[in-house]
C-alpha cells in the first residue's frame, strides 16, 4: 500500500514538474513542497529533476504498454511503483537530510491517501455505504 501511494504521489509530483513552461498552478504546488521540506535552492532544482525523470519513466512505461496494446495487472503495476519508489528515495537520499526526507515520505503518504480517499474529508463518515447510482 505505501509502494503505491508514494508511486502514485510521486506521479502526481512529476507531472507537476514535467510540464514546460509549467502553470502557475504547478509551479505552486512545487512552491508548496519546497517549503514544506525547507528546500534550498539548489536542493529544489535537484528535487525537480528526480522527480522530472521519474515521472519520465512512468509516462514511457504507460506509453509502452499502451501502444503493446496490452494493460499491466495490479500485481506488474504494484511491482513498478516499487522500483519507483526505491530509484526516487535512492536519488533523493544524497540531495535531502534525513529530516527533509522523512517529510517526503509522509507528505507522499498523506497526498496518496486523500488521492485514495477524497470523500473521507468532509465527505460522508468512514463506513458509511456509497450513494447508490
Amino acid at each position: 500500500m505505501k509502494a503505491t501511494v508514494f508511486a502514485l504521489t510521486l506521479l502526481w509530483a512529476g507531472a507537476l514538474f514535467a510540464q514546460a513552461p509549467a502553470a502557475p498552478e504547478h509551479a505552486a504546488h512545487f512552491d508548496k513542497l519546497a517549503t514544506l521540506l525547507d528546500l534550498t535552492d539548489a536542493q529544489k532544482t535537484q528535487v525537480r529533476a528526480v522527480l522530472e525523470e521519474e515521472h519520465a519513466k512512468m509516462r514511457a512505461a504507460h506509453e509502452q504498454a499502451k501502444a503493446s496494446g496490452t494493460h499491466p495487472d495490479f500485481e506488474q503495476m504494484k511491482a513498478m511503483h516499487q522500483q519507483l519508489e526505491q530509484e526516487t528515495l535512492k536519488k533523493l537520499t544524497p540531495v535531502l537530510t534525513e529530516a527533509q526526507l522523512k517529510k517526503f515520505q509522509i507528505l507522499s503518504e498523506m497526498h496518496g491517501e486523500m488521492m485514495h480517499h477524497p470523500h473521507d474529508h468532509g465527505g460522508a463518515p468512514a463506513g458509511s455505504a456509497p450513494p447508490s447510482s
